[in-house]
């Protein structure tokens, strides 16, 4: 699920001549999407080094690799089992420290649990610790006066009318879809997008071209059945 997340980053960055290679990322959450967003994160080069969850947040320093994140996917899949116990198993990680996951320095941040987790607080510190780009993994992540604040700071911002419609391609293109065309599709919708946000004076700004596309999608079909 969380594939998709993470292939609208990188069509972001590419959009911008940058690649994910190298990208200190962020995650807030630990749930599945989480997982599967540093899974893909790993696979193009990125180096994922938080996961959090009601009882805080580990900050692997050298970042995730498959190993530590194979021992994260089995506390996590045990009912009930939180990740300070990641602690035992790891030497380099530390637990609440520092105490806000926020004041972590980063590249990127993927907030893959709760909604409203991003507010102006959350953002303003983000943008000073260096990081680029706010990716949601989880609906409505950044509140909307954060999404404000992203703008004023020059900071990119995913939303997640667009980052989470990989669910919808997978369905769409059937059981035999691959990753590949996943990422076609994904680069497809991106530029669609952009570019609706351009035409509407809105150019960068991926939050009202998704809106705007989706209420032109809307409205083409009932123009289409003669209901308007």
């Amino acid at each position: 699920p969380g594939f998709g997340v993470v292939h609208f980053a990188n069509e972001m960055l590419k959009d911008r001549g940058d690649s994910l290679e190298g990208k200190r990322c962020l995650i807030i959450g630990s749930g599945k999407v989480a997982r599967s967003v540093a899974e893909k994160l790993i696979e193009l080069g990125a180096i994922p080094i938080t996961f959090s969850d009601a009882s805080g947040h580990v900050y692997e320093p050298d970042g995730m690799d498959i190993g530590r994140l194979n021992t994260i996917n089995k506390i996590k899949d045990e009912r009930g089992a939180l990740l300070g116990r990641y602690i035992i198993a790891s030497t380099t990680a530390q637990f609440n420290d520092p105490e806000s996951v926020f004041d972590i320095p980063c590249d990127l941040c993927f907030p893959c649990a709760g909604m409203g987790d991003i507010d102006e607080a959350a953002v303003g510190k983000l943008a000073d610790n260096g990081c680029k780009g706010i990716v949601e993994g989880g609906h409505s992540a950044v509140t909307p006066g954060a999404r404000k604040t992203l703008k004023k700071r020059g900071v990119m911002y995913g939303p997640s009318t667009l980052t989470l419609t990989g669910n919808s391609i997978v369905y769409a293109l059937g059981k035999t879809v691959t990753d590949e065309m996943l990422a076609k599709e994904i680069s497809r919708i991106y530029s669609d997008v952009k570019l609706t946000a351009q035409e509407f004076n809105q150019r960068g700004d991926l939050y009202a071209g998704a809106n705007i596309a989706g209420f032109l999608r809307v409205a083409n079909v009932m123009l289409n059945h003669g209901a308007v």
